[in-house]
């Protein structure tokens, strides 16, 4: 079952470099432990000063509330077979709830097709106390700051990389991912990589719908599934719909739930128009 993103507990030693990240991310004991570590991460002086900065400023609508203003941790079930991959916190969602696509349209919108696809007991996420539960989904994103504009720049991905290589690491029943979007299908692809799993050549490309099989060495194979992000450019155009994100959602739960982690569809890719 899935608990509050970590709060304001013990302190923790602070990753202040690439190797730092590296050093403690791969000395996490467990998901309680990786989630402190991220959230004390100061190693991107750029994304430090932009998520702080945003903390202080506040947008309007939320001028009386305290902001989080740090890395936000992965969320949900500590033994999912599905993890969701995103991208980064939003500036007035994660980073000001502390909680992974919570507090804004992306969170509506990826919460309830979960709740949908019954690996949710409710539609919203609103706040870290709301009482939001996740059963067999684990949500993650490979740049754990918001980032300017959206962009993360590729040495800050780089850079945060390790959190989550190793909170994958600490998922061992895991089946299937489902990647919002085609930066994290790409960053999907490099965990495997480095986790020395099987990748097909040429890589697969990345489009709603999309799946690729990943084998791992002595282990169940992880399917890959495609959908565009939940953001509002997506959503609000029609380019994305509550119809095509929940047979996303459906089709990586089912791969998920499934005896060998492969679905009548794992083999099939399809390239975005």
């Amino acid at each position: 079952m899935s608990a509050p993103a970590a709060g304001r507990g013990p302190a923790v030693v602070a990753a202040r470099t690439p190797a730092g990240v590296r050093r403690l991310a791969a000395g996490a004991r467990d998901l309680d432990d990786l989630d402190a570590r991220v959230t004390s991460c100061r190693a991107c002086p750029r994304l430090v000063a932009w998520r702080e900065e945003v903390a202080r400023t506040r947008r309007r609508a939320y001028a009386d509330e305290e902001y989080w203003g740090r890395p936000v941790p992965g969320l949900g079930d500590p033994a999912a077979r599905l993890l969701v991959v995103g991208l980064a916190p939003a500036a007035h969602g994660g980073n000001r709830t502390g909680r992974a696509f919570t507090g804004d349209a992306s969170g509506d919108w990826i919460v309830a097709a979960l709740h949908r696809a019954g690996l949710a007991n409710q539609p919203t996420s609103v706040a870290r106390d709301d009482g939001l539960v996740l059963t067999g989904v684990r949500i993650a994103m490979p740049v754990r700051c918001a980032p300017p504009d959206n962009a993360p720049l590729p040495g800050e991905k780089e850079t945060c990389a390790p959190w989550l290589d190793r909170e994958v690491a600490l998922l061992p029943g895991l089946a299937a991912v489902l990647a919002l979007g085609g930066i994290a299908w790409q960053a999907t692809l490099g965990l495997a990589r480095r986790a020395g799993w099987e990748v097909p050549r040429p890589a697969p490309r990345f489009g709603h719908g999309a799946t690729a099989v990943l084998p791992r060495p002595g282990g169940a194979p992880v399917t890959l599934v495609g959908s565009y992000h939940v953001s509002r450019q997506n959503t609000s155009t029609g380019r994305l719909t509550r119809a095509m994100l929940d047979e996303a959602v459906a089709s990586a739960r089912d791969v998920a739930a499934s005896v060998d982690g492969h679905a009548p569809v794992a083999q099939r890719q399809r390239q975005a128009p």
